[in-house]
């Protein structure tokens, strides 16, 4: 009888377990199906995006010598790969790119990393904040006739916010005046690709 409860609870666990992965899994393709709705890029570009990321991160996070002495975020967008964070030394700076440029489908990197020390816990929070304020921002945006605030990425990284996406030429002014107004926002990056 023992035996039997020793075998029960492991497999009821592993039942909930892999149930919640597949809730997890039915609920990113929910959303990710909502996102190519209005999103610009193609639901291939899309995908291709997420995988680039997920590349980056198993490089980022399985290099000792990164994960330990770094902050990096890397951001993917229409293939475009954002780096940004921060880095001991131009040599790792430089290296974290090289590493992530050979990821296949990446056709352009922006290397924003700093040569500096890892961000504090603190300062990130604010650049969470900062990301929050500037998408409400754009959804209040609504001098562009037929404009999706969605479809614009946005990162922050030590109060410098880098606007990513595809976007009209009569789009691009009133965004970028639009964050440059959010509070704790200190510079603007763009890195839109313009479409017709």
């Amino acid at each position: 009888m023992p035996f039997k409860k020793a075998f029960i609870f492991p497999a009821l666990l592993s039942i909930s377990v892999l149930s919640g992965c597949a809730a997890v899994a039915v609920g990113t393709a929910a959303t990710t199906g909502v996102a190519v709705v209005h999103d610009r890029r193609t639901t291939g570009t899309i995908i291709e995006d997420q995988t680039i990321e997920l590349k980056a991160l198993k490089t980022l996070y399985g290099i000792d010598k990164i994960r330990i002495n770094t902050h990096v975020n890397a951001t993917s967008y229409n293939n475009i790969l954002l780096l940004t964070g921060e880095a001991p030394t131009e040599s790792l700076r430089n290296d974290i790119s090289n590493r992530l440029r050979q990821i296949p489908k990446v056709r352009k990197v922006h290397n924003e990393i700093l040569v500096a020390a890892p961000s504090s816990i603190i300062s990130r929070s604010s650049d969470g904040l900062i990301t929050s304020k500037a998408k409400v921002a754009l959804f209040k945006l609504n001098s562009i006739k037929g404009f999706d605030p969605t479809r614009v990425k946005i990162v922050s990284e030590n109060g410098v916010v880098y606007l990513l996406g595809l976007l009209k030429q009569n789009e691009i002014a009133p965004v970028v005046d639009t964050i440059r107004r959010v509070g704790g926002v200190q510079r603007v990056v763009k890195l839109f690709e313009i479409i017709g």
